[in-house]
């Protein structure tokens, strides 16, 4: 008899590293950390000790950084560039590649290169794949310096597009071929809004055609007046820049044409940053709650995970059924079995690399920042999580530690789930034992 899914299929936490005496590596479930000390007591007693309470009050303190989008460049000034390289006639894919890092390497132009294998800005590559860097494109435009937008001219008529399941509406933008902030021009949304199957959304200016009935869009973002401008400094991140600034990180996009989610920022650069009057109207609800099954989670944290949210609306990311061909491929690489990690991965988010938990738990793997820089030190790279192909990383990295460490393998996924330190020294919480059958049956799926 299979297991029922775990009600916290996408809010499940997983580990965050820290050091006892006992255990050469322990780790703490981001649950256990965000849970507030007058929080209810839950038939079994869970008293939480100075550690995750310490552990708990570190993470609220060091939210201030959200993870950079960064995991695709984009072209970086001609003033910082090395010497051009010799362009083959032919690349072949490594892991890890992003066409616009290809580009960037041989210092061609990104577009070109998409046009030239006949890709667009959401393909997914893979690792063995070989696209061309010489050939015939179609001529690309050159970027338009960074100035305050205005609605582009566009056809009288207005083209529609129905969106689909695993659609975004950066994805839906960079399919067209416009400005994101167009979109949310033309269709009187805006970095939140919350779009669905079935929903027609215009891709182009002008009056829409006839289309079935759709809820009320949200009221057009407030005209872009009274913008200033921000230098970037080192370590600067565009959501600490807006969020400094106090606008949305969507505003901030909009107020900067050639600025998206996955733009390469760099010291010296200059942003428009738009006034308060920019902060889109009715923005108030927020895209990750507060609080979930009863417990309250720091407000840093919750505006972190709020932060990555929105960067990971605004990308492209793979499918389900993208991700759980990375999982397994991830797992096999690592040594570890491709049936268990699979279960984590639907267990903890159904393969859904948006989803972001109260506690900032990002991506497939739900894996909270403190254990990201965890796993980077166990693989020796830095990891970042909003990137699909390292979040899995991570995920099986830290369920490689937990086996390798556990007594056995109920201990190491209930070590992922309440964390290790918690289940050495109180056993596994009623939750933990129902989580770990869960893991169990599904595995037994993807055997």
């Amino acid at each position: 008899m299979t297991t029922p899914r775990s009600p916290k299929r996408t809010m499940s936490m997983p580990v965050i590293a820290a050091t006892t005496a006992a255990l050469p590596a322990v780790v703490l479930s981001s649950l256990a950390l965000a849970q507030p000390s007058m929080a209810t007591p839950a038939p079994q007693p869970r008293k939480i000790p100075a550690t995750l309470a310490a552990a708990m009050k570190a993470q609220a303190v060091n939210v201030g950084s959200v993870i950079p989008a960064q995991a695709v460049a984009t072209t970086i000034p001609a003033a910082l560039r090395p010497m051009a390289p010799v362009v083959p006639d032919t690349y072949t894919i490594l892991r890890g590649d992003t066409i616009s890092a290809i580009a960037r390497r041989f210092n061609l132009d990104t577009t070109a290169v998409l046009q030239m294998n006949k890709l667009s800005a959401t393909t997914l590559i893979y690792p063995g794949q070989t696209i061309k860097l010489k050939g015939t494109a179609t001529a690309v435009p050159a970027q338009p310096a960074p100035t305050t937008p205005s609605a582009p001219s566009a056809p009288a008529s207005a083209s529609v597009y129905t969106v689909v399941s695993g659609d975004t509406l950066g994805g839906i933008a960079a399919k067209h071929g416009v400005p994101l902030s167009s979109i949310f021009s033309w269709n009187g949304l805006n970095g939140s809004s919350i779009i669905y199957p079935g929903q027609k959304i215009k891709v182009s200016g002008g009056s829409a055609p006839s289309a079935p009935a759709a809820p009320a869009p949200a009221p057009a973002p407030a005209p872009l007046t009274g913008a200033g401008s921000y230098t970037i400094k080192a370590g600067d991140t565009l959501s600490s820049i807006a969020s400094r600034h106090g606008v949305s990180l969507a505003a901030l996009m909009a107020a900067n044409n050639n600025v998206t989610a996955t733009t390469v920022i760099y010291p010296g650069q200059k942003l428009t940053i738009p006034g308060a009057g920019l902060q889109p109207a009715g923005e108030t609800k927020p895209l990750v709650p507060s609080t979930f099954l009863g417990f309250t989670y720091p407000p840093a944290v919750v505006s972190s995970a709020n932060e990555n949210k929105a960067l990971l609306n605004a990308s492209p990311v793979p499918s389900r059924a993208e991700m759980k061909s990375i999982v397994a491929d991830t797992a096999r690489r690592m040594g570890v079995s491709p049936s268990l990690a699979l279960a984590f991965a639907e267990q903890e988010s159904g393969f859904d690399q948006r989803a972001v938990s109260p506690a900032n738990a990002i991506g497939t793997m739900q894996v909270i920042p403190s254990s990201g820089q965890w796993a980077s030190d166990l693989v020796g790279r830095k990891l970042n999580l909003l990137d699909p192909y390292d979040n899995a990383t991570a995920g099986v990295a830290i369920i490689r530690t937990l086996i390798a460490t556990s007594k056995d393998l109920d201990t190491a996924i209930a070590g992922y789930y309440q964390g290790q330190y918690s289940v050495s020294k109180y056993g596994m919480y009623d939750d933990t034992k129902r989580y770990v059958e869960s893991i169990k049956a599904r595995q037994r799926t993807f055997g």
